[in-house]
């Protein structure tokens, strides 16, 4: 399969400096790609290998157009990484025609369940009394959605995903736990994109949300109650705690908790492995990792790091007894 390099800059929206009729047989990073393919740089950082580029052309930022030009054909937008990933849509469209909407005959059904006649169940998933599937959303195999949990319009669900467990909800009496029944459900909104073999948890008695546009990678573990918003993303093994609240256009490096009860406020981002033990209630970009160190120097000094807080009252009454000996200016 090829495609004509101006039928793409036109699909794309973007500006074509070079010959039209090109053609462009597949997509490629700019290291390995070669005469018949389409790559991008979005990194001005990486100018080097733009000029190495064997690529038949490349999609680039309007401040490298000129240098682009230079080496061959090249498609100007003002988001490159952005006109790319539309890129790989449109290939995936000529490629392979998309499955057709319908329920696999493995999947396994509720009468009480709502299926939009234009979604797709794939082979051996379970949706459960009540639960809900909107317009062009797909499910991959293998996926549960719990009992009164509901996916909005063109959500995709990667196999193993469960919607709708139980929530980790125990009392103590005596010594023994008793379990809290898990009376909510789990919302999901529009265009949501939920990663294999994550699991999100029905409420204990409100229902844990996530609005639209949410994107969740493979592993991702988000307890009962908690509420994500609009435009969020969060990679791989992240784990937000019960009743948690994240704002929107939030993003979580792969790895990071978000512990119980906490808000995040919109427009935070979190560095991968950070642990948030504090609300944030202002935007920004927050890190809590400690570094990797070689075994032992990383033992000295975290056996420090556990000395600050007395060393800092150390040195505040240092400080006082200073203070009370320096005469005052006349």
């Amino acid at each position: 399969m090829s495609l004509r390099l101006g039928d793409i800059a036109e699909a794309l929206g973007a500006r074509l400096h070079g010959d039209a009729e090109l053609r462009i047989a597949r997509l490629a990073p700019l290291e390995t790609a070669g005469p018949d393919a389409l790559s991008f740089l979005s990194n001005p950082r990486y100018q080097q290998q733009l000029m190495a580029s064997g690529a038949a052309c490349v999609i680039v930022a309007p401040a490298l157009a000129d240098m682009a030009r230079q080496r061959g054909a090249c498609l100007v937008a003002d988001n490159p990484y952005a006109c790319f990933a539309r890129a790989t849509q449109l290939w995936k469209r000529h490629i392979a025609a998309a499955p057709a909407a319908g329920i696999h005959p493995t999947a396994v059904v509720s009468p009480d369940a709502v299926v939009h006649a234009t979604a797709r169940i794939g082979p051996l998933c379970v949706l459960e009394r009540g639960a809900e599937v909107g317009a062009g959303t797909v499910l991959h195999a293998r996926v549960t959605l719990g009992e009164g949990c509901r996916i909005g319009a063109r959500g995709i669900v990667h196999s193993g995903v469960v919607i709708g467990a139980d929530g980790f909800g125990f009392a103590q009496e005596d010594g023994a736990w008793i379990k809290i029944e898990q009376l909510g459900a789990v919302r999901i909104g529009d265009d949501v994109e939920i990663g294999a073999n994550s699991c999100i948890d029905r409420g204990a008695l409100d229902d844990t949300v996530i609005e639209d546009g949410v994107k969740i990678d493979n592993l991702v573990q988000i307890g009962h109650n908690v509420h994500i918003g609009q435009g969020s993303a969060m990679a791989g093994c992240v784990g937000v705690a019960g009743s948690a609240r994240i704002g929107a256009r939030c993003t979580f490096g792969g790895g990071a908790i978000v512990l119980g009860h906490l808000s995040v406020a919109d427009d935070v981002h979190v560095s991968a492995a950070t642990v948030v033990t504090h609300s944030l209630h202002r935007p920004g970009h927050y890190t809590g990792m400690f570094p990797i160190d070689d075994n032992a120097r990383w033992e000295k000094n975290a056996a420090t790091l556990k000395q600050l807080h007395r060393l800092r009252e150390r040195m505040k009454a240092l400080e006082s007894r200073l203070q009370e000996h320096i005469p005052e200016r006349p």
